[in-house]
Formats: C-alpha cells, sequence, structure tokens
C-alpha cells in the first residue's frame, strides 16, 4: 500500500522551531512529528511512501533517506515552486505506480491512531472517489450550563456535535487526475465531489492532533505521554 505525506509546510506559527526544519520535522516526544506518521502507516500496512516537500526538503531527506530504517520504502517528489496541496498531491502520485487502486494522503503536521485498514475497506465498498477521516469536533473552551439564569454545572472542553476533517484521507487515482496543477484540494476539488456525491466520511474517535503551534506540540506531547503511561491528559 501507497500513501503520500504532505510536508512542505513552513510552520509560520511554529518559529522559532521551524527556522532550520520544516514543519513536519519539528520534534515532538524527542522525534520529528513525521516519524510518528511513519510509524503509524508502516503499523498499517503501508509499504512505500512518497514524501510531497519542498520548503528545507534536505532535511528530511537527510533524515530519513531511502526509509529502510523503519521498514518502508521512501521516494521524495520535490516541488521546485509552491503547487498548493492539491498540485503537490498531484506531482507526488506520478511516484505512485498505476495499478495501486487507491492511496493514504495526509497532512505531515497532525498525529493519529486510526488504523486503515476499516477505512480502506470502506472506501472499497462504496466505490468512493475519496474518503475522508473525520474526527469529533472539540470545544477549546469550557462550557457554562444553565437553566434559566442558573448555573448548574461546568463541562471542561466537552465534544461537540460536529465533525471535521482529520486531513487523511484514502483516495482512488480517478481523483487524482482531477487535481489542478496549482491549488488545493480541500477549497477546490473537495466541495465539487461532495455535490456529485461522490466523496465519503469516515468518523473516527480515536487519538489525534493537529499541530499548529507552540502550544499544539505541547498538548501533542502531554497527550501521547499520558496515553503511553495511561493517564488522560488534557486537551
Amino acid at each position: 500500500m501507497f500513501a503520500i505525506i504532505l510536508a512542505g509546510g513552513k510552520g509560520e506559527r511554529l518559529r522559532p522551531l521551524t527556522s532550520d526544519k520544516p514543519k513536519s520535522m519539528v520534534p515532538l516526544l524527542g522525534k520529528p512529528i513525521m516519524e510518528h506518521q511513519v510509524e503509524w502507516l508502516r503499523e498499517s500496512g503501508v509499504t512505500d511512501i512518497v514524501v510531497a516537500c519542498g520548503y528545507l526538503h534536505e532535511v528530511i531527506e537527510e533524515y530519513f533517506q531511502d526509509g529502510g530504517r523503519w521498514g518502508v520504502r521512501i521516494r521524495y517528489s520535490v516541488e521546485d515552486e509552491p503547487l498548493g496541496r492539491g498540485g503537490a498531491l498531484k506531482l507526488a502520485y506520478r511516484q505512485v505506480p498505476p495499478e495501486e487502486p487507491s492511496v493514504i494522503a495526509t497532512n505531515g503536521d497532525n498525529v493519529n491512531t486510526q488504523p486503515l485498514a476499516p477505512m480502506v475497506r470502506q472506501h472499497r465498498r462504496t466505490g468512493a472517489v475519496g474518503t475522508l477521516l473525520l474526527t469529533q469536533l472539540r470545544s477549546p473552551y469550557g462550557i457554562v450550563q444553565q437553566r434559566g439564569k442558573r448555573i448548574v454545572g461546568f463541562r471542561e472542553k466537552p465534544l461537540l456535535p460536529h465533525w471535521l476533517s482529520a486531513g487523511m484521507y484514502v483516495l482512488s487515482a480517478e481523483f487524482f487526475a482531477l487535481l489542478p496543477d496549482v491549488g488545493d484540494h480541500e477549497d477546490e476539488l473537495f466541495p465539487r465531489l461532495a455535490a456529485e456525491g461522490r466523496l465519503y466520511a469516515f468518523r473516527s474517535r480515536v487519538y489525534w492532533k493537529a499541530i499548529d503551534t507552540v502550544k499544539d506540540l505541547n498538548e501533542a506531547a502531554a497527550q501521547l505521554q499520558a496515553r503511553t503511561s495511561g493517564v488522560e491528559a488534557a486537551s
């Protein structure tokens, strides 16, 4: 199984941690964010990874090389100029054999524990062009519970009745043929496929964290450490 990691982000909001490395290479619990992803993909049955990169791509290539240390084959798709995430996906897909029925794609700035097998099975069963991993939205703030004007309780950062895209997808070959050479798939192609009924959701409540800021990074470190020790950490 093939996967594409979108690792071209500069991580402006993570500076100065990204002054000399791309966002995906920022350390999380002693190893780059992307190393957590590579290990997760390998454990989920992925054998080959194409890393779509641009900004300071040499840092990624020097660290991961051919992927042998992690038991996978890694190759690199380097943008000469920014193509947007959709364009980067299209360029990276050139390195995927045409006989591959579907490809995993993930943003390079998040960590999750979603097993891929059930998501891939659903994707093939539905005949979707794309299947998106959805995670339930959690309020960033505590919620005050009221009865009339009386406060009756508090809920700390509860889950809300909304779902968001986790930046991880199973994509059929047809999807890549529809991608723009330059542009963003989430802004342009996803809405079109949704309107046509060819985009499906896979809802999941497994651990997921997007890392955009130093606060996110610190929260992810605490949460992952807590999971290892069996203690629940605050989100």
